[in-house]
């Protein structure tokens, strides 16, 4: 086995004969292996081993089990011991934040000691148990990926053996590791896996490891070519306007695979499979103005557009003065300039314009608020803002980050959408104040 792991390490550039590494190491048969194959290919490492006390005077053997083998090899041993409480997160199980402490701790040594890389154990059948855990999530496409070779600082140099091959190489030279009891346990879904659905499918199907990983291989290659589509897809028909993305719906309805797109689009944004599928039920009724929460972000089902946005939106409310010459208003800024004589009125919303000797300073610029009212350019009756928002056919989403910009107890600018009448430029305006947005 020493000289396919040599082979296999520099085939694929695992290591590098020049760097000193960091080795995971438990003290049981796999990371044992590999600290030995290490040894045998000329690479240079440092031993890590988390004592968790779990396992009482087990865990004392295995780490002075190490200790003594650290000696043997003359390389140096971290070790660190977990206290109960580290490992006493509110919803997490203890095999998670076991795990969680153990790589902080390790990306830890790693920064402290300038290691090459962290070196895991994991093994072919490792691999497979972890996609058939995948699968029993109900997983898609990446998680029958598995793990993979190199991920970052990690790097899994037995990833191309299987177990038997480690047990062959380990009891044909006589070497010794530490046995954990809890692994012949089935009290998780991992062990209940590896001690029993492989080995009676191997038992069934001998050449089984090596199909599945096979199998495994094509499908990742499949996913490849999928995410490199998704991306060509995504460019196209995402829409960024500001701080929103805006998603055809007829796009989106009418695409192959359109649950899975929409998903991989909204993934990054907290939105799960399940909102996915409550989108497209969403969309199927004809609903109008529905909205879906993840997180900090919101999804807003429009007429025309899915609208995504953020959830939450904070806004000081920000005073201007007769003599400020800009003013930035959320992610846009604007000149605010004094003009007089001819001018050329600008009809844009998103700029306003006006008569400067109608308005009451400081102007204030603040969220709009439920009964809020203005009378919009044009109109000789107030109406609320809510109802013109409406009018104007403003999706929810962005409903909820309107800001009004107030000139004493009047609204004279629901800000990117209308002006007041009473603020307005007429024949008799001698100045102007002109949001200008740059």
């Amino acid at each position: 086995m020493e000289e396919l792991f040599k082979n296999h390490i520099r085939s694929k550039k695992l290591l590098d004969e020049n760097k000193f590494y960091l080795l995971a190491i438990s003290g049981g048969i796999d990371s044992v292996c590999l600290g030995y194959l290490l040894r045998s290919a000329g690479i240079g490492f440092a031993l890590a081993h988390v004592n968790f006390g779990l396992r009482g005077m087990e865990s004392h053997g295995d780490e002075v089990f190490l200790r003594g083998l650290a000696k043997q090899w003359d390389v140096r041993l971290h070790v660190v011991h977990a206290k109960k409480e580290e490992l006493d997160r509110p919803g997490s199980s203890i095999q998670m934040a076991a795990r969680e402490f153990r790589y902080a701790w390790f990306e830890d040594l790693l920064k402290e000691y300038g290691y090459g890389g962290l070196l895991v154990a994991h093994h072919a059948d490792d691999q497979l148990e972890t996609v058939f855990l995948n699968l029993l999530r109900g997983t898609g496409i990446e998680g029958i990926y598995g793990m993979s070779e190199v991920r970052g600082d990690v790097i899994r140099p037995l990833l191309g053996f299987s177990r038997s091959d480690i047990e062959a190489f380990m009891n044909s030279n006589s070497l010794g590791w530490r046995e954990d009891s809890s692994n012949q346990k089935n009290d998780y879904k991992r062990n209940i896996l590896r001690n029993k659905v492989l080995p009676m499918l191997k038992e069934e199907f001998p050449e089984s490891l090596q199909v599945l990983d096979m199998s495994f291989k094509r499908l990742k290659d499949t996913g490849r070519a999928f995410f490199s589509l998704y991306q060509k897809w995504k460019s196209e028909v995402i829409l960024s306007e500001g701080e929103y993305q805006y998603l055809s719906i007829n796009e989106i309805s009418n695409i192959p695979g359109k649950h899975s797109m929409l998903y991989y689009w909204l993934r990054d944004f907290g939105f799960s499979y399940s909102d996915v599928k409550d989108i497209f039920a969403s969309i199927d009724k004809g609903d109008i103005g529905k909205t879906f929460h993840a997180g900090k972000y919101i999804l807003n089902k429009d007429r025309e557009y899915l609208i995504l946005g953020k959830n939450d939106f904070e806004w000081e409310e920000k005073k201007v003065e007769v003599h400020d010459i800009s003013v930035l208003i959320k992610d846009k800024k604007y000149d605010i300039l004094h003009l007089e004589g001819d001018i050329d009125m600008d009809k844009s919303k998103e700029n306003a314009m006006f008569d400067l000797d109608k308005l009451l300073f400081p102007l204030v610029i603040k969220k709009w608020e439920l009964g809020d009212r203005i009378v919009p350019l044009g109109m000789d009756k107030p109406k609320k803002i809510s109802d013109l928002l409406v009018d104007l056919k403003v999706p929810l989403i962005q409903k909820k980050q309107v800001l009004v910009l107030w000139s004493g107890d009047e609204i004279a600018w629901v800000v990117g959408f209308r002006i007041g009448e009473h603020f307005k430029c007429g024949p008799k305006t001698k100045r102007v104040l002109y949001f200008k947005n740059i």
